[in-house]
Parts: structure tokens; C-alpha cells; sequence
């Protein structure tokens, strides 16, 4: 079973709702999902969290076959983008999604860097189409 490590903002009820939904339609479509706010934001060390939730998302990246971002929002969520970049730097497929319609005009559909690191679909819908269709490594 192939891995997708889910980059997305997860900081409003809303967020986080969409991205659960999310992975459980990955996961309809057999892919086993790290979910970060699910699976490295619950740590009870005050002292050290950031550096457990850090390497634990680092290692979701590593595990991983292939990066779904989430890409909405005016400007995409700077987590989001780092692990953008590092799994780029990996060489990791990244696939994003934008529901959003907003755009930056001429310039694009978001952040040059981004925009040129992923593959990008405009709904869920034609994510999971990709997806099913996809051969990966």
C-alpha cells in the first residue's frame, strides 16, 4: 500500500475537518495517509514538542511515495510550503490541490516556487481521478 504524507494548514476547525475528509477519500482510494494533525501534533512534552512534532512530520515525509499538498488560502500556509520544498528536494512526486479560485493575476495560481514543484489539480474530484490513474514508484 502506497504512502501519501498530506501537507496542509490544520489551524481552524475548518481546516482541519476538510483535511480529515480528505484522507478518508484517499484512503477509500487505497492509499494509507499521514495525516500530521493526527498523527505528530499530539505530543504532551512541552519541553521538547516542537522538536518531536518536527521529526516526526520529517519522517512522514521520508516514509512517503508521494506529497498531497493543499494549496488554498490567498497565500499557501508557509508549513505547507516548506514541506513542499523539502520533499522536492527529495524527489518525491507532490501533487497540489486548489479549490480555491482566487488567483495572483498574471503571476499565476500561487507562488511561482510552488506552482512549479507539484502537479496541480482544481478539486478533489480530479485528485482522486489522477490518483487511481497514476503509476508510483
Amino acid at each position: 500500500m502506497k504512502t501519501i504524507y498530506l501537507a496542509a494548514p490544520l489551524f481552524s476547525e475548518a481546516e482541519c475537518d476538510f483535511n480529515r475528509k480528505l484522507k478518508s477519500e484517499l484512503q477509500s482510494i487505497g492509499f494509507k495517509v499521514f495525516l500530521p494533525q493526527e498523527d505528530s501534533n499530539n505530543v504532551h512534552d512541552r519541553v521538547d514538542r516542537q522538536k518531536i512534532i518536527f521529526n516526526k512530520n520529517l519522517a512522514g515525509i521520508e516514509k512517503s511515495d508521494l506529497i498531497v499538498a493543499v494549496l488554498d488560502g490567498v497565500d499557501v500556509d508557509s508549513g505547507t510550503a516548506w514541506e513542499i520544498g523539502y520533499a522536492c528536494a527529495k524527489g518525491k512526486p507532490i501533487i497540489g490541490l486548489r479549490t480555491d479560485f482566487r488567483t495572483l493575476g498574471i503571476e499565476g495560481t500561487v507562488n511561482l516556487m510552488i506552482e512549479r514543484s507539484v502537479i496541480m489539480f482544481m478539486s478533489v474530484s480530479e485528485l482522486l481521478n489522477h490518483l487511481m490513474s497514476m503509476e508510483i514508484p
